[in-house]
């Protein structure tokens, strides 16, 4: 299967490239929950700082001008230790 993948600060360029501006945003508080991603998903960091922890043990700390890709059937838990403002895109 494949991991996630972490693109650390991202140039502007790319992130016009993405259109992510154009993505919707979803907010979260400081928590933990289970997760299974069903399609893979494109989330850029606006604020916060989570750690997901996949079932099979890889590990990723992501955050604030974070450009991440998760891959679907991906089965994972986030742990957010601050609260959460993302770009999120669906397949």
């Amino acid at each position: 299967m494949s991991r996630i993948k972490v693109e650390r600060r991202p140039s502007p360029e790319r992130l016009k490239e993405l259109g992510v501006n154009q993505w919707p945003i979803w907010t979260k508080e400081a928590s933990e929950f289970p997760w299974t991603y069903d399609e893979p998903e494109t989330c850029y960091f606006l604020e916060g700082e989570v750690t997901v922890t996949g079932a099979d043990g890889e590990t990723a700390q992501v955050g604030q001008g974070d450009l991440v890709t998760f891959p679907a059937g991906m089965s994972c838990t986030w742990k957010i230790s601050r609260d959460v403002r993302k770009h999120y895109r669906f397949g």
